[in-house]
C-alpha cells in the first residue's frame, strides 16, 4: 500500500479549545475561549507553537502570526452533539454522534444505585453527586474509610466514577466493581465512561489519587479509523488514555502515560521505534489538572512546558512522518463552573516534507483529521473531508 507519509503522529492537547463555537450559548458556554483567555492572562512563552502557526489561526495575546510558519494551521468544529472526551476523540476517528451521551447533574437515579449495590455487594455508597474528584475525596474520604462504602460521583461529563481507598477496597476489587457498573449502565443510562478512581493517604488533609485509574468506555462503532488502520496491517500505537477511550478497539500497542511528561516521553519513544501507521497520544494534564480545576496559571505553565519539549518530538520525527496537534473540546480555566466548554479546537500540522504555511481554514468536523489519516494510507472513512492534498507539494 502506497502512502504519502509512513507515519502520522496525532497529539491531542486535551481541552485546548480556541474559541466558542456558534452554538456555544445552547451549552451555557457563550464567551468561552480556553487558549484565548489563558494567553490573555499573561505572556505565555510558546515559541515553537508560534513557529508552527498557532498565532496564524486567530489573534492570540502575545502570540503573533508567524510570517513564515513551519507548519500549516486551521481550526476544527465539533460536529457531534456533545463536548466531552469520548465525543471529541470518537469524532476524530470518523464517528459523528447525533445523540449526546447522558449526563446526570442531579446524580444517578435510585434504581441504578440500588442495582449497583445489589450486584456488587458493597455496603452501600456515598456521594452520588457531581463533584471534583480531588474535592470529593477530601469531603467523603474519611467516611469511606470508616464505612467501606465506595464514593460514587459524576461530573458535567457522561461518567460514573468510583473512588475508593486502595487499602479499603483492593485495586482488583475496585476494577471488578467498575466492570459491574459498566454492565448496569446501559440503555438510557449508557454513560460514556465508568472510571475507577483509587486513592491513598491517612486523612482528608493528605488523601491523593494514585496512578491506578482505569477507564471502562463504551466500545465505539466498528466503522472507525483505528480498526480500519489495524485491518490494513498498519500500526496503531496509543499513548496515555487513548486506548481506553476506544475500549482498545483497533489498538495494536498501548503505551502507558499517566501525565503529560510521561506521554511525551512515550511519544518520542514511539517515534524512535520502527513502525508504520498511527501514533496517537493524549496530553491529559491540560484538562484534568488545570481546566476542570479552573487554574489558568497552571494551564499556562503546562503549555510552556509542552512547547519546551516540542523540539524532542521534532527531532524524533523522520522525513516521512507527519505531526498533527489538536484538541478534543474546550475547558476554559477562566470560565464559571468546572465543565468542558463547547469550542473550536486548533489544528496544527507539521512534517519535514509537508507543505508549510497553508491556511487549512475552519474545518466542519474533527472527522477531517481522521479522514486525512485514512486517505494517507489509501483508506476512507464514512465522515470527514481530507486536507491531505493541501499538505502535498
Amino acid at each position: 500500500m502506497e502512502s504519502k507519509f509512513n507515519r502520522i503522529c496525532l497529539i491531542v492537547l486535551d481541552s485546548a479549545g480556541i474559541g466558542a463555537m456558534p452554538d456555544a450559548a445552547e451549552w451555557g458556554d457563550a464567551g468561552a475561549d480556553t487558549l484565548g483567555n489563558v494567553f490573555k492572562g499573561r505572556k505565555v512563552n510558546v515559541p515553537d507553537l508560534e513557529r508552527l502557526g498557532l498565532g496564524n489561526i486567530r489573534p492570540l495575546d502575545g502570540v503573533p502570526a508567524a510570517a513564515e510558519p513551519i507548519g500549516s494551521y486551521g481550526k476544527c468544529a465539533l460536529r457531534s452533539n456533545g463536548k466531552d472526551t469520548t465525543t471529541g476523540h470518537w469524532e476524530m476517528a470518523g464517528i459523528i454522534l447525533e445523540k449526546a451521551f447522558p449526563t446526570f447533574p442531579d446524580g444517578f437515579p435510585d434504581r441504578i444505585i440500588n442495582e449497583f449495590v445489589a450486584q456488587t455487594g458493597v455496603p452501600g455508597i456515598i456521594g452520588n453527586v457531581p463533584a471534583s474528584g480531588t474535592e470529593i475525596i477530601k469531603e467523603l474520604g474519611e467516611e469511606h474509610v470508616r464505612t467501606g462504602k465506595p464514593i460514587v460521583y459524576t461530573s458535567a461529563d457522561s461518567v460514573f466514577q468510583i473512588a475508593a481507598h486502595e487499602e479499603v477496597v483492593l485495586i482488583d476489587r475496585l476494577y471488578e466493581i467498575c466492570e459491574t457498573a459498566r454492565r448496569i449502565l446501559d440503555g438510557e443510562h449508557k454513560v460514556g465512561r465508568v472510571i475507577a478512581r483509587p486513592f491513598l493517604g491517612n486523612n482528608a488533609a493528605d488523601f491523593w489519587r494514585t496512578e491506578n485509574r482505569h477507564d471502562y468506555a463504551v466500545p465505539p462503532p466498528a466503522e472507525n479509523l483505528l480498526p480500519l488502520l489495524k485491518d490494513a496491517g498498519l500500526d496503531v500505537v496509543c499513548i496515555g488514555k487513548i486506548a481506553s477511550i476506544y475500549d482498545s478497539v483497533g489498538v495494536t500497542e498501548e503505551l502507558t502515560g499517566k501525565n503529560n511528561d510521561q506521554v511525551i516521553d512515550q511519544t518520542v519513544n514511539a517515534l524512535e521505534a520502527d513502525s508504520a501507521g498511527l501514533i496517537f497520544s493524549n496530553l491529559v494534564d491540560f484538562d484534568m489538572l488545570y481546566g476542570h480545576r479552573r487554574d489558568p496559571e497552571g494551564y499556562a505553565k503546562a503549555l510552556e512546558h509542552f512547547d519546551r519539549r516540542l523540539p524532542e518530538i521534532f527531532n524524533a520525527m523522520r522525513d516521512d512522518d507527519l505531526l498533527i496537534l489538536t484538541a478534543d473540546h474546550g475547558n476554559d480555566p477562566t470560565f464559571p463552573g468546572s465543565d468542558h466548554t463547547r469550542e473550536y479546537v486548533p489544528l496544527l500540522v507539521y512534517g519535514k516534507n509537508a507543505k508549510a504555511g497553508v491556511d487549512l481554514g475552519t474545518r466542519g468536523s474533527l472527522a477531517d483529521i481522521g479522514q486525512t489519516v485514512a486517505e494517507n494510507f489509501g483508506l476512507k472513512l464514512q465522515a470527514g473531508e481530507s486536507f491531505l492534498a493541501d499538505l502535498m507539494w
